[in-house]
């Protein structure tokens, strides 16, 4: 684990997923074949606990422009620059447990944000970086 920073806000394009773990792919899939540029684009996903305690799972692409989310019909969602608590999985298509794994550890680490999600920032097809925000003062100065 290690902290890792990111430096300025992102701004993506969501489409949820309409079960979590079943539905991921085909949430990406979609973005893939309705959105331009894919092989330009940063891809991510995002998770946390829905109110019926389901997993909500929303997969991600870096908007390339402002307004985009507005002009395709995906939803805007903004990773906001800070401390990351995070765990980086090369080849994690070699081990699908891999990924759920690194949450459960990070999400066990003191000084994560209460109102926080689980981010997967996907590398590169086979990298994923697995990170949640920290809280301003759980990070030394």
């Amino acid at each position: 684990m290690e902290i890792f920073v990111i430096e300025e806000d992102i701004n993506l394009l969501c489409q949820q997923a309409d079960s979590f773990p079943r539905g991921v792919l085909k949430a990406y899939k979609i973005l893939h074949n309705e959105l331009p540029d894919t092989d330009r684009r940063k891809f991510a996903g995002i998770s946390y606990p829905g109110k019926n305690g389901a997993i909500i799972y929303k997969a991600a692409a870096e908007a390339m422009y402002d307004n985009e989310a507005e002009q395709t019909g995906f939803e805007p969602f903004t990773i906001k620059k800070g401390n990351y608590i995070s765990e980086f999985i090369a080849d994690f298509c070699d081990d699908t447990a891999a990924i759920g794994n690194a949450f459960k550890t990070l999400l066990a680490y003191p000084g994560i944000d209460p109102n926080g999600y689980c981010l997967e920032m996907y590398t590169c097809d086979k990298d994923v970086r697995c990170m949640v925000p920290l809280t301003a003062s759980s990070v030394a100065k």
